[in-house]
């Protein structure tokens, strides 16, 4: 068996040698061509931290890292949606006259991602997250002749700055209460710290992880941002918004605070349902790709505020990948938008009856054979909500008796493959050591509340289109989705000059 310390010398050597070719890419002499070696140099560094995933067993410190299934699945994750989005890009931007520089920042902010991840000193995390946010904007504004992105690029930059700067004061205000730049999981900070510091740590923590998750009412640098090019609002969909509940998870011994915990549930939760009603009522593709990430990456928060980090470290590698996929794919879906309303929606009524009561059975059953804990509450609200919504999709609106037989097939294999691959990431993170914080009841409440009464209010109002509190609600949810007017062009003005 690898040595850990043999294992993290070798990712590094390839992390050096992926850095060290997309430098060599910029020099206007290197071939086009060469991008291929590149990509599969790009791959080194994935098989390590894939090897270093398997071979793993408890926690092991060596120098200023620490190296557990944890580190290992996030790190080899990054570098694998980093490799997948630069080969994409290698047929995509071909052409672009900023195609060399693209492919340099994108391994930069994989590589620094990656390393980030796999640290122990909260210093050298913090400085690697800072990097990766620098270079996710200079992907974002790199096409310097059209103003749309700088200006985008100003919104992400102000936003980013905010976020860092919270999880750096946040990191000195523990090093101040503990004397310490490394977190000990099996430390009680109830003790070690101050109650006062610590409710400071925790609270700059929320703003840290909000940030960056685009949640209400930072949500702005994501929707300015999808004038990037597509292969850049993937990776920063798939593997930057969702570093909040990496935040969370390495700082779990000390985020337990009740009035953080609380701020993060409300916060959260006003944020999955503002998501979800920005993602319906835009028509522009990408626009409802950012509600949908806005939302996703509320629950997920609500996860790490539960406590139930395992299950969001779950939720955000595979919205990773699922996001990842529908922005890559974007191109193809302006054609899907022409498929007109299916003519038998008023004869699939019993279906949908069906198909509700189904989902409430099943979430109901879920709830009492589970550990009657808040999460598993939350978990059978969403569970009922999914099932209904995929089974209208897939049964109740599906042409034809055989059609609905194969609606039902599908989702069963996909809940058998939902299940499978849910137990495979539970096994891996079996064995990662994480403090599980308790909220208040009442803030448990209140965030169940949101959702449940949310979500009937939305159902409620959709039923009513002809009223003001539809309109109201409508229009406001174009507007909090919109881009500001400096953002938004109906053509690309600079290539004016190039007619």
């Amino acid at each position: 068996m690898l040595s850990s310390g043999f294992l993290l010398t070798l990712f590094f050597v390839t992390l050096v040698i992926a850095v060290l070719s997309g430098l060599i890419f910029l020099m206007p002499s290197v071939p086009v061509k060469y991008i291929r070696l590149h990509l599969t140099l790009l791959l080194l560094p994935v098989i390590v931290g894939v090897i270093g995933l398997i071979t793993i067993n408890g926690r092991e410190v060596i120098g200023i890292f620490a190296l557990d299934k944890l580190a290992w699945l996030v790190g080899a994750f990054v570098l694998a949606l980093g490799f997948i989005i630069q080969k994409f890009s290698a047929r995509y931007l071909l052409g672009d006259r900023n195609y060399r520089k693209y492919f340099p920042l994108y391994t930069f902010t994989t590589v620094f991602a990656s390393i980030g991840w796999l640290s122990n000193d909260l210093r050298l995390m913090v400085i690697c997250w800072g990097l990766t946010l620098f270079c996710l904007t200079q992907l974002i504004r790199l096409n310097r002749s059209w103003k749309v992105p700088a200006e985008a690029a100003k919104v992400s930059a102000r936003s980013f700055i905010i976020g860092w700067v919270a999880l750096l004061l946040a990191v000195v205000v523990f090093f101040i209460g503990t004397g310490d730049w490394v977190i000990d999981p099996s430390q009680d900070y109830d003790v070690s710290m101050s109650y006062g510091l610590k409710l400071i740590v925790d609270l700059l923590l929320v703003i840290a992880v909000i940030i960056p998750a685009a949640q209400y009412p930072f949500q702005s640098w994501l929707i300015e941002s999808v004038v990037a090019p597509t292969p850049v609002s993937a990776i920063m969909h798939a593997g930057i918004v969702n570093a909040g509940g990496i935040i969370l998870t390495r700082f779990s011994p000390v985020f337990d605070n009740n009035i953080a915990l609380t701020l993060l549930l409300i916060i959260s939760s006003i944020s999955v349902l503002i998501g979800s009603g920005i993602s319906l009522v835009h028509v522009d593709y990408k626009r409802q790709l950012v509600g949908s990430t806005m939302s996703q990456m509320g629950f997920m928060l609500v996860q790490c505020a539960l406590g139930v980090y395992s299950a969001a470290i779950i939720h955000l590698i595979l919205h990773g990948v699922f996001k990842a996929t529908l922005f890559l794919q974007s191109g193809s879906i302006v054609k899907r938008f022409n498929i007109p309303t299916p003519p038998n929606v008023k004869r699939s009524y019993a279906w949908t009856v069906l198909g509700r009561t189904l989902a409430v059975v099943i979430a109901i059953i879920f709830f009492l054979t589970s550990s009657h804990m808040p999460y598993t509450l939350i978990s059978a609200f969403i569970l009922a909500w999914s099932l209904s919504v995929s089974w209208n999709q897939m049964v109740a609106l599906n042409r034809g008796m055989m059609g609905r037989v194969i609606g039902i097939v599908m989702l069963i294999i996909v809940a058998l493959v939902y299940v499978v691959t849910h137990e495979v990431f539970v096994n891996i993170l079996n064995s990662v050591y994480m403090v599980t914080p308790h909220p208040p009841l009442i803030s448990v409440i209140i965030c169940v509340a949101i959702l449940v009464l949310g979500s009937i209010f939305s159902i409620w109002v959709a039923r009513r289109r002809s009223s003001i509190a539809f309109a109201k609600v409508y229009l406001w949810l174009v507007k909090i989705g919109e881009a500001k007017f400096k953002s938004v062009e109906s053509h690309p003005n600079y290539l004016k000059n190039y007619l």
